[in-house]
């Protein structure tokens, strides 16, 4: 684990710190040894002197010898200590060099004195051991605590203006650079301290502002690109189904040109045999079925030259929810829907579309033919077929639900939303229900135009017709969504109108729209 640049900085000026203290120690205590030596030799030569009248030595334990020409030592005092080897070389070197001479040794060792006397004898004196340690202890206290308080104070000192100008900007730089590593653009340092955790700063800041501005840059292109295959996506299923329908209609004018006119001679035969008073009940019963058939046939004829050529289309306001209402009544009606429920709900006062009613009433007569022939299909052959009236957005935006569209303004379009509660579809037959002649029902029992058709009405209203989330209860929902009218209050106005009112109030004057 790597150390810290606060504790190898300390560390290091510490170290510094302590080498210059020691310098400094060791040029005190020599100057302090100086002084010494001068100070107790002075002391001991006039001492020497005043030998041997002087009853009482300056140091007590002080031991004094004369040394004569020859060597021999001669005690001096009450002192009757024997001469050491140490002493007795001071006492020569006193004598070759004809000088008072002090060697005080090491602190725990005995100070020496010898000086010259008349005749060539030498005056010697050693301290007690003890006394060369009491000279010493306080200048060496001193010392010792100089040098203490040199290093904790340095040190202390050095560590909080490091701490303060280099080691706090470089954490506050690391974790600003780990919150933008993360996604924390924002993050920012203060501009400040000395000038180059200044400019560290300033330029963390300018690198921070930049890659914000790039990552927003490169979110908008991401979100753009994904819009845009979106749009390419829709667009390349447009042009397939496109492709498609255009098979189809050539098809469909085919058939219609080799088909129609000998099928019409052909049924036109079965009418007239039919006539025959001869034929028994069984003929005429099978040419019966012969007829329906065909009818049948001119039919899918019919609605394939309905799904090849366009219709002309109005473009007026429309009353969705009393369209609604008259495609339910004529689905009703039938006996085979007898069992199934129909259910028409608003929410809320639904706007009034713009379309083209016969065009809307036939995608909703598809819509309920399809929803009631579900719910009849299955066991027990019951339920429920709800169709749902209300106001919505007509676009929304990419990754928004419509709820929340919704939400945000208001409805600029009508939505109408047939649910039932029959089978339900497929996973892998939702992909392929606005195909043409794709149906789920058992064969003979659907042509597979129906949604195909309405789908193609709904795109020529400039509107929409998609398999939607079902609500809670159903298994199948589509819905239909037509442009508003109108957007604002003024809406109420044309709805009053369609009703047969006038804005004020008064009795305007109806149309009638065949359905």
């Amino acid at each position: 684990m790597r150390g810290g640049l606060l504790t190898e900085v300390v560390v290091s000026l510490g170290l510094v710190m302590l080498a210059a203290t020691v310098v400094l120690a060791s040029l005190l205590l020599q100057h302090n040894e100086a002084r010494l030596r001068d100070l107790l030799g002075r002391a001991l030569l006039a001492e020497a002197r005043a030998l041997p009248e002087q009853d009482r030595s300056l140091i007590p334990g002080t031991a004094w010898w004369r040394v004569g020409a020859k060597g021999a030592a001669e005690s001096i005092g009450t002192s009757r200590e024997r001469i050491d080897a140490t002493t007795e070389k001071l006492a020569d070197d006193a004598r070759a060099s004809g000088t008072s001479l002090v060697r005080p040794g090491a602190p725990w060792e005995a100070i020496r004195f010898a000086t010259p006397a008349p005749g060539g004898e030498v005056v010697v004196a050693r301290l007690p051991a003890d006394a060369s340690l009491r000279l010493r202890a306080a200048p060496l206290a001193l010392v010792a605590a100089l040098l203490a308080l040199d290093v904790v104070v340095f040190t202390a000192f050095g560590a909080s203006l490091l701490r303060r100008r280099v080691v706090a900007p470089l954490e506050r730089l690391a974790a600003a650079a780990r919150s933008l590593g993360e996604g924390g653009f924002e993050t920012r340092l203060p501009v400040e301290g000395p000038r180059e955790a200044a400019e560290v700063a300033a330029a963390f800041n300018a690198m921070s502002e930049a890659l914000e501005r790039r990552t927003l840059a490169l979110e908008k292109a991401v979100a753009d690109l994904r819009d845009v295959n979106a749009e390419l996506r829709v667009a390349r299923s447009g042009l397939d189904r496109a492709q498609r329908l255009a098979a189809v209609g050539r098809l469909a004018a085919g058939v219609a040109h080799e088909v129609g006119n000998p099928l019409a001679a052909l049924l036109a035969f079965l009418g007239v045999a039919q006539r025959d008073t001869g034929m028994g009940d069984d003929t005429r019963t099978h040419l019966a079925r012969a007829a329906q058939q065909g009818e049948r046939v001119r039919r899918i004829l019919r609605q394939l030259l309905e799904f090849s050529r366009p219709p002309r289309m109005e473009s007026v306001p429309v009353d969705v929810a009393a369209l609604a209402e008259e495609a339910i009544a004529l689905v009703r009606a039938q006996r085979r829907y007898a069992s199934v429920e129909f259910a028409v709900l608003r929410e809320g006062e639904p706007p009034v579309g713009r379309g083209d009613p016969g065009a809307v009433a036939q995608i909703l007569l598809n819509l309920l033919l399809n929803a009631a022939d579900a719910v009849t299909s299955c066991e027990p052959g019951a339920g429920v077929v709800q169709l749902r009236v209300r106001g919505a957005p007509f676009a929304v935006r990419s990754g928004e639900s419509r709820e929340e569209a919704a939400a945000r303004g208001e409805a600029d379009a009508v939505e109408c939303v047939v649910a039932d509660q029959g089978s339900g579809i497929a996973p892998e037959d939702a992909e392929r229900l606005f195909d043409p002649f794709f149906t789920t029902k058992p064969a003979g029992e659907g042509t597979g135009l129906g949604l195909a058709n309405s789908l193609r009405l709904a795109e020529e209203l400039s509107g929409a017709l998609e398999l939607v989330e079902p609500p809670e209860g159903f298994r199948t929902a589509f819905c239909l969504r037509l442009q508003a009218a109108v957007r604002t209050a003024s809406g109420f106005a044309v709805r009053k109108e369609l009703r047969g009112e006038a804005a004020s109030g008064e009795p305007a004057t109806q149309g009638k729209t065949n359905v």
